[in-house]
């Protein structure tokens, strides 16, 4: 079994052979929750691509472990760096989108308000709801074992989206009517990738002409239709095996 990871604020000043405290939250969470031993195997991370590998020297009370780093692995900048364009769905099935992207391997994901999107993020509900996504991608991001978190963006209109899509080195919406599959697209090697994931209405087509003007055909995934929580991670997995990425 693969070491648990841990989340730290800076891994600044650390080199192998040095000791490394663990305290606070997640500190609580190695020695209270998991009860880690001296002699088991650690992994701390910043979230943004660097770790410190190490062992268990021992534990203080019921929130602190002293750790000796042993190495330092680092996880790059991926390539080409794939964006999810998330409606918000229903109830707590927009964590288990985010959950599930995120142990995939998604490189960032933007909550949309679609025009044909139930819920809706305004004032304080918006601002708890995006938390709940940055939460749900930082936990999702140490029980995948990964240590580049992906970054869950602030909520977009239709015309950020359309702004992102301009940019992007390919620019895909996911539409169960498009008429090519995604499967047989020609995709860069490098670069930047944006995949549209409408809500359960679908797509307005509105908002299907501003994209198609910033440069995003539909493309479909199969001939099976899968609900907005689940298609952005079939998609994520299809664009990574295509790319090379899990290769």
């Amino acid at each position: 079994m693969t070491a648990p990871v841990f989340v730290v604020d800076s891994l600044d000043g650390t080199a192998p052979g040095a000791l490394f405290t663990l305290d606070g939250p997640e500190g609580r969470h190695a020695v209270s929750v998991r009860r880690l031993e001296a002699g088991e195997e650690i992994v701390l991370t910043d979230g943004r691509g660097r770790g410190a590998a190490g062992t268990v020297v021992r534990t203080e009370g019921r929130d602190r472990l002293i750790a000796e780093v042993l190495s330092l692995p680092a996880e790059p900048e991926p390539g080409p760096r794939i964006t999810v364009v998330q409606a918000l769905p229903k109830g707590d099935r927009g964590e288990l989108a985010v959950e599930t992207m995120t142990e995939t391997g998604v490189d960032e994901i933007v909550p949309w308000s679609a025009a044909r999107c139930i819920t809706q993020w305004k004032g304080e509900r918006g601002a708890k709801s995006l938390a709940k996504w940055r939460a749900t991608a930082r936990e999702a991001g140490k029980q995948s074992r990964r240590l580049r978190f992906p970054e869950v963006a602030d909520a977009a209109t239709t015309r950020q989206i359309a702004a992102r899509l301009a940019e992007a080195d390919f620019a895909a919406v996911l539409h169960e009517e498009g008429a090519e599959p995604l499967a047989t697209a020609e995709l860069p090697e490098r670069g930047s990738i944006v995949l549209v994931v409408g809500p359960e209405g679908g797509v307005s087509p509105e908002e299907l002409a501003v994209f198609a003007a910033a440069g995003a055909k539909p493309y479909r995934l199969g001939r099976t239709v899968l609900r907005t929580s689940t298609a952005g991670t079939a998609g994520v997995a299809l664009l990574l095996g295509r790319t090379g990425r899990w290769s």
